[in-house]
């Protein structure tokens, strides 16, 4: 399978770059812009809630005052490209910055990161400042996760038309996606486990996130078949378990 029919799915950082140079923020920017009414409709309901409280959120004190500000005013707000909106530990492990060029182009060509506010986006979409988790309770839609589900399955099972998909979803985001495996050429998701240590093949989410961006930067480096790559991956810490869809 040729390198460019990779796919991988991220999730966002709860934490994001601030600011932006690019243009105004309109639901329907980006490659997966037929999301457009669903992202408004999420906006709208956000702006409702006067941004969120602390409960929606997550978060608290001056964390919290921003992510009302921004959330409050989405549309029209200044964006960057995701690649540069996104940081934390995944994205940071990823380190977009520092890869080649041809690596980088087959980054922007291959990852999706699937969002409570944006339903999916790719590396160059513009994407605004926000905070939103995908397992929020966003009143009257309820959870995210299960709210986004119909509209975000169908569109992106679209794009991952004849791909080799490999799922580093966390499980909040990975409910709001319905593969399709008569569409994708390989759906892979991929958990980690423990090596050793007290708890030795244990499945781990958190302390893997670290793993999970040097997994995505491992793939985006080897090109070829995404499969051999997965293979050929090693970290001192964890071992990949790997199911495969279809």
């Amino acid at each position: 399978m040729a390198a460019r029919r990779l796919a991988v799915l991220l999730p966002p950082s709860e934490g994001k770059a601030p600011g932006g140079d690019g243009p105004a923020w309109s639901p329907a920017d980006g490659v997966f812009g037929a999301l457009a009414a669903s992202r408004a409709t999420v906006a709208a309901a956000l702006a409702r809630a006067g941004g969120g409280d602390a409960k929606l959120l997550g978060v608290g004190g001056a964390h919290l005052e921003r992510a009302r500000a921004a959330n409050s005013a989405l549309v029209g707000a200044a964006t960057l490209p995701a690649a540069r909106r996104y940081t934390g530990v995944v994205h940071d492990h990823l380190g977009l910055a520092t890869l080649p060029t041809a690596a980088r182009k087959r980054a922007a060509a291959s990852v999706v990161v699937v969002s409570g506010l944006l339903g999916a986006v790719t590396l160059g979409d513009p994407v605004p400042d926000y905070r939103l988790k995908m397992g929020a309770r966003l009143a009257p839609l309820g959870t995210l996760s299960r709210w986004w589900r119909d509209a975000l399955s169908a569109e992106l099972n679209v794009w991952l038309q004849g791909r080799v998909v490999v799922d580093l979803l966390p499980n909040e985001h990975a409910a709001a996606w319905v593969p399709a495996p008569d569409r994708a050429t390989t759906i892979v998701r991929v958990t980690f486990t423990e090596r050793a240590g007290g708890r030795p093949g244990a499945v781990v989410g958190h302390d893997a996130k670290a793993a999970k961006g040097l997994l995505a930067r491992h793939l985006l480096l080897a090109g070829g078949d995404p499969r051999k790559a997965l293979a050929s991956f090693e970290h001192d810490r964890f071992a990949l378990r790997v199911q495969t869809l279809n």
